[in-house]
């Protein structure tokens, strides 16, 4: 048995909730275009649905009772966060005022990368492994097989926050003429890359609860 309602409700405050999935979704959506977004929403979505899989497998326990997998799952999250934010912030420097006459041809060399990109961000945080196995738990009824419910409980929260992106990602589009403006785009690319470095870097020194 799964108590529904209150699981719901909260996955709309978490799915809503900024973080490193949000932030490299916002950078690819200014960069690269609405399409660029999708796709990186959808590589969130997919890494969500393994980290489901997993919580429900048992496979995520494994890894938060291992320091070696953990510490290492950690630190390649917080080093490619980091990296992500650093070339945001690159590119801003790199080409400044001219990147708006570049965006057309750029936008179609970057979207390739951005499922990629969204895929990594989430599946290589230790915490959002954590986050399934200390948050499903609490809305499957005691005694009750986990598996099944685990998998319902993953699969509605990825399309929830798949559901929250396209509205995210279309709000984003809709003001596109003013947010992709030279200069009010190199601001919002920069502020992006500074938040996704502060996510690495905090990810690389957060102790998470195993």
């Amino acid at each position: 048995m799964i108590h529904l309602y209150p699981f719901l409700l909260l996955s709309i405050f978490l799915i809503v909730l900024p973080g490193p999935d949000t932030a490299v979704v916002t950078k690819n959506t200014i960069s690269v275009g609405k399409i660029g977004g999708l796709k990186t929403a959808l590589g969130v979505c997919c890494a969500l649905f393994l980290h489901t899989a997993a919580a429900s497998l048992g496979l995520s326990a494994v890894i938060m009772q291992s320091a070696l997998l953990f510490s290492a799952l950690k630190y390649i999250g917080a080093v490619y966060l980091t990296y992500l934010g650093v070339k945001a912030l690159y590119s801003v420097l790199k080409h400044g005022e001219a990147a708006g006459m570049e965006t057309d041809v750029n936008s179609k060399e970057q979207q390739p990368a951005c499922f990629r990109q969204g895929f990594l961000t989430d599946f290589l945080n230790p915490k959002v492994a954590a986050f399934f196995l200390t948050f499903l738990p609490q809305f499957v009824a005691p005694g009750a097989h986990a598996f099944a419910p685990f998998l319902m409980m993953g699969a509605a929260y990825t399309v929830m926050t798949a559901a929250w992106f396209l509205f995210y990602i279309s709000f984003i589009h809709y003001i596109s003429e003013f947010m992709k403006r030279p200069k009010t785009k190199k601001w919002i690319e920069g502020i992006t890359g500074a938040v996704m470095i502060g996510f690495g870097v905090k990810l690389a020194l957060e102790k998470v609860q195993r």
